[in-house]
């Protein structure tokens, strides 16, 4: 019985495997494959998908920039423990950690960019049947590439790099706040000592410092989160066919309203939802109540952090002065660092990033944690500043961002790219920081002229009154080291070849040219004596009287 069941089991088995024959079985392999490549495409141009050579390229790229900022003890240290090793020369590894982080600051995203099409079905058309399409259709979608390749490379020539002085946070492993670290570098700075600032800050003498303007305990809890290309991909804006911003991870409209909307390990999430918060968010376990950013309710959190923040942008030594000299220490930055304490006592937290392909990134400032230097590793972004969204429709913007500080002409090609990607502009309005941003440049520049103008009538005119004292400081300013003195005299020698090479040219080129004009004298000399010898000879010929057709018979003998 049981062998007659298991036989009658078998024959709609093996009848179902013969149904399809190997032509209709191809053909079904033929879709399957045609349907996994097409979707998995769609979400790699939707930046929801690494292929491995980009995960490779990430992890070798990550691995030598972490090799080369990895602190190192001093040289001597490394030829103590290793006598019999060969190392490279201090000199050349510093050249070599400085040339890696401005390789990495100066990098740009080389993903593909999601706005190299317009919508999911310009995608599918292009992928699925890409037969079906006609001839002009081809030919406007190869127009339309052409024209965001010539976009993208102009954006990137007006790309702007991380401010200098944040380079510090970007190398750090920890990614320890920027302003929190320069306080300890400039204290650094005064000790006698030939250890790596990071080196020395986390395993040599000042391992144990504790400033008082920064305690070491604020130094190590504030770590700014750096995402990676993955990560990133939360924070993704794209742009939908009625030129609202969306959320590129699920399609949602873009709302930046702190009621409805919090930060997480999985980017801009609701109010409610469960994902947890970044770990350096956190209050640590046991935290006292005094301190700022320790509170345990959120809206104590909320109004410490912005208490913190307009705390890093005080500008300490405009607010030490008094009365009148309150004016010489007026300057651009301090004016923009205002501007940053305002918008942040306003409540204005939400902050973008623009990079060099258009990705448009949204996230939620948080002092010490996430900053706009957060989107993109620290890499050059087209625009930075804070942003107002409503239900997906752009409300405002304002190109302030202590990290970056981009210039107003990065604004204002932004704002154009945003009107030819599509975004709806009929509502939003420029903050007023624009405008003193385009006076403090306008300010600078034209100080920055005046200045040297200044400058070089003072240096003229003591060239002719005092030389000996334009001497001495010319003296002063030069570089004292080693080096330099090398440098000095290599070019000195490179100076004094040149000049007896032209000395050489212009005594061979006078010699040239007398030679040549000698020989064109006695050439002419001798073309004019040629010249005049048969005319004399014709006026004797033509002596009347005298020639055979006068009838003189010619002398006996001759003919």
């Amino acid at each position: 019985m049981d062998a007659e069941s298991s036989e009658g089991s078998a024959k709609p088995l093996e009848s179902s495997r013969t149904d399809l024959n190997a032509q209709e079985s191809k053909k079904a392999a033929v879709l399957i494959q045609k349907t996994y490549r097409g979707h998995r495409t769609r979400r790699q141009l939707n930046g929801f998908g690494l292929d491995a050579s980009t995960r490779w390229y990430e992890a070798v790229r990550d691995a030598q920039f972490k090799a080369h900022t990895s602190p190192q003890p001093p040289a001597s240290s490394l030829d103590d423990a290793n006598p019999n090793e060969s190392t490279k020369s201090p000199a050349r590894l510093k050249w070599s950690r400085a040339a890696e982080v401005a390789r990495r600051a100066g990098a740009d995203d080389r993903s593909p960019s999601i706005s190299d099409f317009s919508s999911d079905d310009n995608i599918e058309n292009v992928e699925g049947s890409p037969s079906g399409m006609t001839q002009e259709d081809r030919e406007k979608m190869e127009a339309a590439r052409i024209r965001r390749a010539e976009a993208t490379a102009m954006r990137k020539k007006t790309a702007k790099m991380m401010d200098l002085q944040y380079f510090l946070e970007m190398v750090d492993h920890k990614h320890r706040y920027g302003s929190n670290l320069r306080k300890y570098h400039a204290y650094w700075k005064t000790q006698d000592t030939d250890q790596n600032f990071f080196y020395w800050l986390d395993q040599g003498g000042g391992k144990d410092l504790d400033l008082p303007e920064c305690s070491r305990a604020r130094l190590d809890k504030e770590q700014v989160r750096y995402l990676s290309r993955e990560e990133r991909l939360n924070y993704l804006v794209k742009v939908n066919e009625n030129g609202l911003l969306i959320w590129a991870k699920n399609g949602e409209l873009v709302w930046t309203k702190d009621e409805l909307f919090k930060d997480s390990v999985n980017g801009i999430v609701p109010i409610d939802d469960s994902a947890p918060k970044w770990k350096y968010n956190v209050p640590p376990p046991g935290a006292s109540e005094s301190d700022s950013s320790s509170s345990d309710e959120s809206e104590d959190e909320d109004d410490n952090t912005v208490g913190d923040e307009g705390e890093r942008y005080v500008n300490e030594e405009f607010h030490r002065a008094r009365g009148v000299s309150k004016i010489k220490h007026v300057s651009a930055a301090v004016l923009f660092n205002h501007m940053i304490r305002t918008s942040l006592k306003k409540g204005h937290k939400w902050i973008f990033v623009c990079d060099t392909s258009f990705r448009l990134y949204i996230g939620y400032k948080q002092s010490g944690a996430f900053q706009h230097s957060s989107f993109l590793y620290g890499g050059r972004i087209l625009s930075a500043g804070l942003i107002k969204v409503k239900h997906g429709q752009l409300r405002r913007l304002s190109p302030l961002s202590g990290h970056y500080r981009p210039p107003a002409a990065n604004f204002r090609a932004f704002v154009h790219s945003l009107r030819d990607e599509g975004v709806d502009m009929s509502r939003v309005s420029i903050s007023r920081s624009y405008a003193v941003l385009v006076g403090l440049e306008t300010y600078t520049k034209t100080r920055k002229r005046v200045k040297a103008a200044g400058e070089t009538v003072v240096h003229e005119k003591d060239k002719l009154l005092n030389p000996e004292k334009v001497k001495m400081e010319e003296e002063a300013k030069r570089d004292k080291s080693q080096s330099a003195e090398k440098e000095r005299q290599y070019l000195e020698q490179q100076r004094e070849a040149q000049e007896r090479e032209a000395r050489e040219r212009r005594k061979a080129k006078r010699s040239v040219t007398g030679m040549v004009s000698s020989a064109f004298g006695k050439l002419k000399l001798r073309k004019d004596s040629s010249d005049d010898a048969p005319a004399a000879g014709e006026q004797v010929k033509r002596i009347l009287g005298t020639g055979p057709e006068d009838g003189v018979p010619p002398p006996e003998g001759r003919r």
